[in-house]
């Protein structure tokens, strides 16, 4: 027996392998049991769920958790913005104006104003992710002439995913005020090396271990965004909207769940369930780019529409496309459902709208047309 065990201890690495096949614990970067932790996310939190019964002391203490999971401290540095640069438009004035978002830095951002008598509305427009990080605003706003190299990557991005639109400048044309500034690690805001994918991740990392999230950090200053917009004598405060594709359109149901100075809200493709996001074929399990939408601890309590229902009864417009392999559609129509409850539940129905385009990931001119009319219902 000793001579077995003693035999049996000191196998070769490739001889142990085979006696007993390869061992492993991840496939695809997700733990084999993937599916047993996926279906242990039961939400306690949601509405429907949580044991409170009155929306409006549900909706106020989700907002609480919402903000607690994302580390939020209200900021209240001057913002103290210049204008460094102003580009004539037809019907706006474009600014290139230099803004103390928050108070580490100063960032660059556009501020678009139309022509006219003030006060107007005014929308946050909140830029994509795409694993493309040279420009964050240049994809809501087109950049000013004298800016070529600028210019000729702007272009191409807007004509591949938003039909040659420039969102921003199309809303400002159409009489709001427009602000557009980089999330973190995009545009002027990016990484002094150059751009790389991978530090995504370490800066998530860097982040958590001093006490933040980067969901946290763009959420914040998203916050600051509209606060900056509210402040502006020619922008009536009670009518402020927020505007978003993919990543954007994260942030935009986010950012009216985590603040009533938005008082209406339009994404384009980005809302789904977590079970239908987290399989083994799906973008999101790849992790990467997931990081910039990750809020820590969050998925135990509230999942995506969940944190949506948050901005019940305020007007929410959400579009995503049927043939969009980023987002599932029997995910996105279940959250859809649980949504339109929640709302018709309050009384506000007509305050929601869900749409499918039969296309994919993309933000073409018909549903700029269709966030446009929805802004104008019920923000003019």
């Amino acid at each position: 027996m000793r001579k077995f065990l003693a035999l049996f201890f000191f196998l070769p690495a490739t001889l142990w392998a085979q006696s007993v096949g390869k061992q492993y614990e991840t496939v695809k970067d997700m733990p084999i049991y993937y599916e047993t932790l996926r279906s242990e996310l039961t939400y306690p939190a949601a509405w429907g769920i949580s044991p409170e019964k009155d929306f409006d002391t549900w909706r106020s203490g989700a907002r609480t958790l919402l903000l607690d999971c994302l580390d939020y401290t209200p900021d209240t540095t001057a913002f103290d913005y210049t204008i460094v640069a102003t580009e004539q438009r037809d019907g706006y004035v474009a600014h290139r104006i230099m803004l103390h978002l928050n108070r580490y830095v100063t960032v660059p951002a556009y501020l678009l104003v139309p022509h006219g008598n003030a006060p107007f509305p005014a929308v946050t427009v909140l830029h994509d992710h795409g694993a493309k990080f040279d420009i964050g605003k240049e994809k809501n706003v087109k950049p000013f002439a004298d800016d070529t190299v600028a210019l000729a990557i702007s272009d191409a991005w807007v004509d591949k995913y938003y039909d040659g639109i420039y969102t921003g400048d199309y809303l400002a044309a159409n009489g709001y005020v427009v602000l557009a500034v980089d999330a973190l690690l995009w545009g002027d805001r990016g990484r002094k090396e150059g751009a790389r994918y991978n530090s995504q991740q370490a800066l998530a990392a860097n982040l958590l271990q001093m006490g933040r999230s980067w969901c946290g950090v763009i959420t914040a200053d998203d916050i600051r965004g509209v606060d900056f917009l509210a402040s502006l004598p020619f922008v009536d405060s009670s009518r402020i909207g927020a505007v978003g594709f993919s990543m954007g359109a994260h942030r935009a149901w986010m950012l009216s769940a985590a603040t009533d100075k938005v008082r209406a809200a339009a994404a384009v493709c980005w809302m789904c369930t977590t079970d239908s996001l987290m399989t083994l074929t799906n973008n999101q399990n790849k992790g990467g780019s997931a990081y910039a939408m990750i809020v820590p601890r969050l998925r135990r309590y509230l999942d995506y529409p969940h944190v949506a229902a948050i901005a019940c009864p305020k007007p929410l417009l959400l579009i995503n496309g049927r043939k969009d392999k980023l987002f599932p559609v029997a995910g996105v129509q279940s959250a859809y459902d649980y949504l339109h409850g929640v709302w018709q539940e309050c009384g506000a129905g007509e305050r929601l709208e869900t749409t499918f385009y039969d296309t994919a990931h993309t933000f073409n001119a018909e549903m700029h047309r269709q966030v446009l009319s929805f802004l104008d219902r019920w923000l003019k």
